[in-house]
């Protein structure tokens, strides 16, 4: 059975799970963990995707990210394949690091947010790698010390959760820990990453309660949300596959959106290309960068190649261009 895409969109809530291949470690020791941060500290803020939990396991990590403007896709791709080649180097071995498909869920935020933070930063107490709760607050390598305001971590987004509890940092920190606290009777909640017909019902009480009805509701294992969230999901994801498969058939490439780019702002190819901070450049180039990472599903790393710039640039100019699009209503295709 083919395996079915990945459903994102900029300012998506994803949650992230990554094991290693056979369940095997992927963090031996704290030289791992810190590598591992450090490239989360330039990743995600290069990509402009927020970080709202996080926790590392010996076998697996979690993350629960906001998209932005470079498809998650990428930001794993570059995440993982960066660790793996120092993670490989480091233990003088070869091959496969990670299992082949790594576990994205879209979630949907109300009410699902905070129940996944929870979730994420208790991770670390549910597989013993920290014995009590009290140890879970100085645990150096999830976000669960961060929001404690016992580390800092820049690419952690610690105001938006922090902001759910409490107008004040300090009394929002008592409160988040007293919640997490209350999560730990709460067991490993398969509901929140199982299948997508029992998260979709809202957990294994609902599922029964419609079994009895006769009732049948629609789920998917990529998503996380109740029914009208699932099918506004799959009905976007539809419209942008079919987007997709309309722009190949008319041979759209990255040539022919500079050439698009060029036209809708009546300037010459060059000039879409050329760097410099002229404002009709600077906004032609945004929409490029934003066309060719969100229409075409070109990697960030490809596109900063052909213009001569860094990746954290394209991130930068995509986010730009999606607003300039938007508000020139813009269009790649024509028809």
């Amino acid at each position: 059975m083919p395996r079915q895409a990945r459903i994102d969109a900029p300012g998506a809530l994803q949650h992230i799970i990554v094991r290693g291949i056979e369940r095997k470690r992927i963090f031996f020791d704290d030289q791992d963990r810190d590598n591992f941060v450090a490239r989360l500290t330039t990743v995600l803020p290069e990509s402009m995707a927020r970080c709202y939990a996080w926790a590392l396991i010996p076998n697996h990590f979690h993350l629960l990210l906001c998209s932005g403007p470079v498809p998650i896709s990428t930001v794993m791709r570059r995440l993982l394949t960066g660790y793996a080649v120092s993670f490989n180097r480091r233990h003088q071995r070869h091959g496969q690091l990670f299992q082949n498909r790594y576990k994205s869920i879209l979630c949907q935020q109300e009410p699902y947010l905070l129940e996944l933070v929870r979730y994420i930063h208790l991770n670390p107490l549910r597989a013993g790698v920290v014995p009590d709760y009290k140890s879970l607050d100085k645990f150096a390598y999830s976000g669960h010390t961060t929001l404690l305001g016992h580390k800092r971590h820049p690419f952690q987004d610690v105001g938006t959760i922090l902001a759910f509890f409490d107008k004040t940092p300090l009394a929002a920190r008592k409160k988040y820990r007293v919640y997490v606290q209350k999560g730990i009777d709460h067991g490993r909640r398969p509901d929140l990453i199982g299948g997508g017909l029992i998260r979709s019902a809202g957990g294994w009480a609902a599922v029964k309660d419609l079994r009895r009805a006769n009732a049948r509701l629609k789920g998917d294992e990529r998503i996380l949300g109740d029914k009208d969230f699932i099918n506004s999901v799959l009905e976007i994801a539809q419209e942008q596959l079919a987007h997709k498969y309309r722009l190949a058939a008319e041979g759209f490439d990255f040539e022919k959106v500079v050439e698009r780019v060029a036209a809708v702002f009546s300037i010459e190819t060059n000039q879409v290309l050329a760097a410099g901070k002229h404002p009709p450049t600077v906004k032609a180039r945004s929409v490029l960068c934003y066309w060719a990472v969100r229409k075409l599903g070109m990697n960030g790393t490809a596109v900063a190649e052909k213009l001569g710039c860094s990746q954290s640039s394209v991130s930068k100019s995509a986010k730009r261009g999606e607003t300039i699009a938007s508000q020139n209503n813009l269009k790649l295709m024509e028809r």
